[in-house]
This record gives structure tokens, C-alpha cells and sequence, in this order.
């Protein structure tokens, strides 16, 4: 049976109905743009909580010029980083009193539509938003920061600055946690690390970077790195290829889900983790630290990021100005996945 509603929300025009009174003064009571008598106020409010009414946002900004909403531009809204940032800008909007609305760039991984990019820059700013914050973990994000108008207030947030940047930029240092968790690896005296990318991730991904950096450092050639994919099921992929050589022994992942499948790809290539190889994650998403072997890996603050895009946002919007960069460190969580390397090849039971 189809259920069906004749319920019709108010509009401006009841409340005047029941308080008695025009358009034009609730209007006035609602902007607080000219005097009203307290007579007359009391007769709108009273009219507007018997009817439940709820002021427009979009009017209310057309009327008094002042937008209270913001948008989110992403590439992706599901998968950790991305949905955990978002909360973080989210959270602190809504506690500024600011509605949130997410545009999503839907866009091919392996290059960027710059007709598509326009489009979801057409749809943001169709809307009356205050400001924009960008979520810049990958090359969609990053071209449209670039296309937005400079008129318009907009903040980015990112896994590392982007050079010649002329907005504000809240950041991850994955680029030196990258370099950390590789100088770890070698620490516990592996000859080399190999590192299994995410895509998109060459050469821009801070962390694929810091990887290098630290190879370098240490005086090692640094191997090709591993293409990988989003998908875990990707990654086991990955793992059964480096189960099959000798010279793996530690391996950077681009994110959790990667390590994880890599770790399953290794257990059934015959080789076990950490005994024949370690592996490091990154993100320290919450399974990490209850998978068998639990996961070492970067732990990285996506709701403070989120939280502190918006606050240089919303300074941007209330004094024109903000700090060109807001960053926070990552810290690398040891737990069972990592050991230092033995001699001789064992093989998984």
C-alpha cells in the first residue's frame, strides 16, 4: 500500500496570515533588518512556533547578505581519509552555526575531466555558500582548488601542500610520516624497503615520496614503486607477487585496506608476516588494531584535519584573511605486523 503525504510545510506568507500582520514585517522580524514594534514581534514569533515554521537559508541570505553555508568538494565520500575529514569539517561547521553541503567530482582515477571538474564548480556556486573546502587527496581535488574563482573564499585540505598554492591549505605531513615509517623498517635492519602505491600516487602522494627520501638518506637505491589499487582485494594481488621473491623483506602500503590485503597475499604465497616479511599500513584505521597480525602503521588525524580546514575557512570568510598553512604530524603505531628481518626463508603453516 503506498503511503502518500498532503502535509505542505509553512511559508512566510502563513505566518503573516496568523500573526495578522504583511509579508514585509515578518520579514523585518526575521532580518532584524529595520525596527519592529514588540507588539508586532511577539504576534510573528508566536505565529511562527504555533506553525513550526522554518526560515529559509537561502532567502534568509539573499535578504541579509550573509551566507551560512559552506560547501565540501571531494573525489570520494566512502573511504576512510575522505569520510573522516569530512566529518571533521562537518562537526566544526555545524558548531559555527554553518549548514554543509557535499559535492562529490566524479571523475575517471586515471585522469581528470576538466569538463566535469566545471560542472561540479557550477553546482557549488549555484548555491548561496559562504566558502569552500577542498579536499585535495588526489589529482581531482587539486585541479578543482585551481579552477575556483579567487573571488570565492576556499580552503584545502590535503595529505601535504601543494606548491604555489594562493589559498589556505590545512595538511597531513604524510610526506615526513612516509619517511619515518621507512627509516623504522631500516632500523630494525632491513636492507631496503619496497612500497606499494595507492593510485594517483606517483609522484604526488607525500608519502610515496617521504619513502624515497629515507632511501636516499640512507644511501639505497630506491626500487620501482608497486602500483596498487583502492580495493583490498587488489592488494592480496600485490602480496602474492612479492611472495614469490627473495629480496622483500619490508613493504610500505600506501593505506590500511592495501596492507591488509598485501599481508593476505603473503600468507597464502607461503610466507608469513612478520617473519619472512614486515609490513606497515597507513592511515591506523580502526581494524587495523584488531586484524591478525595487527597492523603497524601511521596514524593520522582526519577529523582534526577536517576541524581545522573549516576553521581557516571560517576565518577567511569573517576577516578576509587566514594562515596559508595549518599542519599536524602523524606518529607511527608499532604493533605486531613488523619485526626485524631473520635469516632464511620460512614458510607459513
Amino acid at each position: 500500500m503506498a503511503i502518500s503525504s498532503q502535509i505542505r510545510a509553512p511559508v512566510i506568507a502563513d505566518v503573516a496570515r496568523v500573526a495578522g500582520v504583511s509579508v514585509p514585517t515578518v520579514s523585518r522580524v526575521l532580518t532584524g533588518s529595520t525596527p519592529v514594534s514588540d507588539e508586532k514581534r511577539e504576534r510573528v514569533m508566536s505565529a511562527i512556533r504555533e506553525l513550526g515554521y522554518r526560515p529559509n537559508a537561502a532567502a534568509r541570505a539573499l535578504v541579509s547578505g550573509r551566507q551560512s553555508m559552506i560547501a565540501i568538494v571531494a573525489g570520494n565520500t566512502t573511504r576512510y581519509g575522505y569520510s573522516t575529514t569530512i566529518q571533521g569539517i562537518e562537526e566544526a561547521a555545524r558548531a559555527a552555526g554553518y549548514l554543509v553541503v557535499i559535492s562529490v567530482l566524479e571523475v575517471p582515477e586515471d585522469s581528470v575531466d576538466d569538463a566535469k571538474v566545471a560542472t561540479t564548480i557550477d553546482l557549488v556556486l549555484s548555491q548561496p555558500v559562504a566558502g569552500v573546502v577542498v579536499i585535495e587527496f588526489d589529482e581531482a581535488g587539486i585541479h578543482a582548488s585551481k579552477a575556483f574563482p579567487s573571488t570565492v573564499p576556499m580552503v584545502s585540505a590535503a595529505a601535504f601542500p601543494t606548491d604555489g598554492a594562493t589559498s589556505p591549505q590545512a595538511y597531513l605531513d604524510d610526506r615526513a610520516a612516509g619517511q619515518a615509517a621507512t627509516e623504522y623498517l631500516l632500523g630494525l635492519g632491513h636492507e631496503t624497503v619496497h612500497h606499494v602505491s595507492l593510485p594517483q600516487a606517483i609522484p604526488r602522494m607525500g608519502r610515496t615520496l617521504g619513502w624515497a627520501d629515507a632511501l636516499r638518506a640512507a644511501g639505497i637505491e630506491v626500487p620501482p614503486v608497486i602500483p596498487g589499487a583502492w580495493e583490498p582485494a587488489a592488494g592480496r594481488e600485490v602480496g602474492l607477487a612479492l611472495a614469490a621473491r627473495d629480496d622483500v623483506t619490508a613493504v610500505l602500503c600506501g593505506n590500511d585496506e592495501v596492507a591488509v590485503g598485501v599481508i593476505r597475499g603473503l600468507y597464502d604465497g607461503g610466507r608469513s608476516v612478520p617473519g619472512d616479511v614486515s609490513v606497515i599500513g597507513f592511515d591506523d584505521e580502526p581494524l587495523a588494531a584488531v586484524t591478525i597480525p595487527s597492523l603497524t602503521t601511521v596514524s593520522q588525524d582526519f577529523i582534526d584535519l577536517g576541524r581545522r580546514a573549516f576553521g581557516l575557512l571560517e576565518q577567511l570568510i569573517t576577516s578576509g584573511s587566514a594562515p596559508s598553512l595549518s599542519s599536524a604530524s602523524a606518529s607511527l603505531v608499532v604493533r605486531e605486523s613488523t619485526s626485524a628481518p631473520r635469516t632464511g626463508r620460512a614458510v607459513a603453516s
